[in-house]
């Protein structure tokens, strides 16, 4: 992989982490208090900042992955999409497997986890995979909050190929809101999780987000499935992209970036979501899988698609063997976007405080 165009040098690595310690001591004195609530009767924990909704982790087994479903920014403006869990009036109905914040992935062993969905006809089921939360291991608030869950990723016989343990970490101050997502998956067989587009964090944005299109798109997958999007029927997209290489808008998608926004207006201010890789990830930096439609993803598996050949990534774990994937998600609220300077921060204090 040829690293050194994305590597920081390392003086300014340095420098990045010096500043992160003084941003992560003076976070702490400002960070406002999370409420973690599970509700086990409807399978779902809540996550409130101060009283006020931040997001909720829901965990049916009725669908085919837990998710974090809706998202709020701090000026409780929604940033995810309402479909298919929560359908809103004038939102795009495409890619129903497209449900708030998730992790996920399009080939396991031959199993399709990432495109599974109540659309899939029952007599094509068992070529798509089905993540089942076994148990939360932990849910408690403060300034930090803080929810663990075990599941497994199994076939339609529930025969498992891989345990899941997930940890969500929640923190938020008057203008931002934090998730980091650290998932390690284990072997219970032989895995493959070949070269594939379809991967691998994935947030799907209210319609507010999304880029401005005035095309009718279409889209297929490696099953021959085609999904149509239409061009936007209204002025309400906004979106924008960009990447820490300083990429922008629909090119954003198949490049490499150590992070990616994607920025828009939505109500009185502007928001900002961040997804920024860890240096320890597989693939690092990541390739971005950032549609203008919204869906806002990253794959660092799928670098064949990609670079059109250039590179490859075929992950392979033996019985036994781990592995663990690394995010970050910062959805900020202000009248401008956040500056690279600001991310540069959030990323630093990131990369050194996750390992």
């Amino acid at each position: 992989m040829r690293r050194n165009h994305f590597f920081f040098s390392l003086s300014f690595l340095m420098a990045l982490m010096f500043a992160s310690d003084e941003l992560y001591a003076q976070s702490k004195k400002t960070l406002l208090n999370i409420e973690i609530t599970p509700v086990e009767a409807d399978k779902r924990i809540t996550v409130t900042v101060n009283g006020k909704p931040f997001t909720e982790l829901v965990y049916t087994d009725t669908l085919e992955k837990h998710f974090l479903y809706p998202i709020y920014a701090p000026d409780g403006q929604l940033v995810t999409r309402g479909f298919p869990f929560k359908p809103r009036p004038n939102e795009p109905t495409d890619h129903p497997h497209h449900i708030g914040l998730w992790l996920n992935y399009e080939s396991v062993n031959g199993l399709d986890f990432w495109n599974n969905s109540y659309a899939i006809p029952a007599d094509k089921k068992d070529k798509y995979g089905w993540i089942r939360t076994q148990k939360i291991l932990k849910a408690k608030g403060g300034k930090e909050g803080q929810i663990k869950v075990a599941a497994t990723w199994e076939n339609q016989k529930k025969q498992v190929l891989l345990d899941e343990t997930t940890t969500y970490l929640f923190k938020a101050d008057d203008n931002k809101r934090i998730i980091d997502r650290i998932t390690t998956l284990t072997a219970k067989t032989a895995v493959a999780m070949p070269d594939i587009k379809d991967g691998m964090l994935g947030l799907r944005v209210a319609h507010e987000l999304e880029l401005p299109s005035k095309e009718k798109k279409t889209f297929k997958d490696d099953k021959g499935n085609v999904t149509v999007v239409d061009a936007s029927a209204d002025t309400a997209p906004s979106g924008n992209y960009i990447t820490s290489e300083g990429i922008t808008g629909d090119d954003v998608w198949a490049t490499r970036a150590q992070w990616c926004m994607l920025y828009g207006k939505i109500g009185e201010d502007t928001a900002s979501i961040v997804i920024i890789d860890h240096p320890r990830n597989p693939g690092y930096p990541t390739y971005w899988h950032a549609r203008g439609y919204g869906l806002f993803a990253a794959n660092p598996l799928g670098q064949k698609v990609f670079s059109k050949g250039k590179e490859t990534l075929n992950l392979s774990l033996k019985q036994g063997q781990s592995v663990t994937f690394r995010y970050r998600i910062v959805i900020a609220s202000g009248k401008e976007k956040l500056s690279k300077e600001e991310i540069g921060l959030l990323a630093g204090d990131f990369f050194q405080n996750t390992k």
